[in-house]
């Protein structure tokens, strides 16, 4: 009896086995045939994500879903004031367009740049950018101050010390393209500037980072990449691409 008891459990587990890997491959089969909708390139001790996407927005309040297959990449964009559970555009720090409209947020010396999208184009502005987020919201763009770290391929001057050392992220042009890249590991902030311009980069806008506002997620092929763990629910704004 015991001897047919473990053959039956033995064909059991072969059986589901076989149709784990048999659902596998099928599910493999399914994202093979979607878009590529990240380029993801890992070089010079960074990962350089190149979204293929059809608009652009500054996401604010609610995170946005997996279940929303229109969001290919976002990451934490502008830096958040306080540990609120209720969300508030005045605990943005500065200024932003959202959805085509514009918000006050927190005054933040460090905010030294922005990032403005509407009309399908995209610019990097640097110290005088309220014009800029006005056209955006004219135009039912989006747009969000952060701290400029590279302008017109030059380091320019910035608050944040060369030797902090911590695992750091940016939106950047790369030769007219869009990109966001973040370093593998904790480096000092002086060698991300260096490496950014070894890479290419023209212009690179700091993005919040940090325990707990590091979280965001691509889409490889349909698939969910997740970059680092979701450990808390006090972010307020994202930049959203979408297909």
């Amino acid at each position: 009896m015991r001897t047919i008891l473990l053959l039956t459990i033995a064909f059991f587990m072969t059986s589901c086995s076989a149709g784990n890997k048999e659902g596998q491959v099928e599910k493999e089969a399914e994202y093979k045939d979607e878009p590529v909708s990240v380029i993801r390139k890992d070089t010079l001790g960074l990962i350089v994500l190149y979204p293929q996407y059809s608009s652009i927005d500054f996401v604010c309040g609610n995170m946005p879903s997996k279940s929303d297959t229109s969001v290919i990449l976002f990451a934490e964009a502008a830096y958040t004031g306080e540990l609120l559970k209720e969300f508030k555009h005045t605990n943005v720090a500065g200024d932003h367009v959202s959805q085509g409209k514009r918000y006050k947020g927190y005054k933040c010396k460090r905010n030294t740049g922005a990032f403005v999208y509407y009309g399908e184009k995209w610019d990097f502005c640097y110290k005088d950018y309220s014009k800029a987020m006005d056209v955006a919201a004219e135009n039912g763009g989006a747009a969000f101050a952060q701290e400029m770290m590279i302008y017109k391929g030059k380091m320019v001057e910035i608050a944040r010390k060369d030797s902090n050392k911590n695992q750091f992220r940016a939106l950047c042009n790369h030769d007219g393209r869009l990109c966001i890249v973040e370093t593998k590991g904790k480096i000092p902030f002086g060698d991300f500037k260096k490496k950014l311009l070894a890479l290419g980069i023209s212009d690179a806008l700091y993005l919040d980072m940090g325990a707990g506002w590091n979280y965001a997620w691509y889409r490889d092929r349909g698939k969910i990449v997740e970059l680092h763990p979701k450990v808390h629910d006090y972010c307020t704004n994202w930049i959203t691409f979408y297909k």
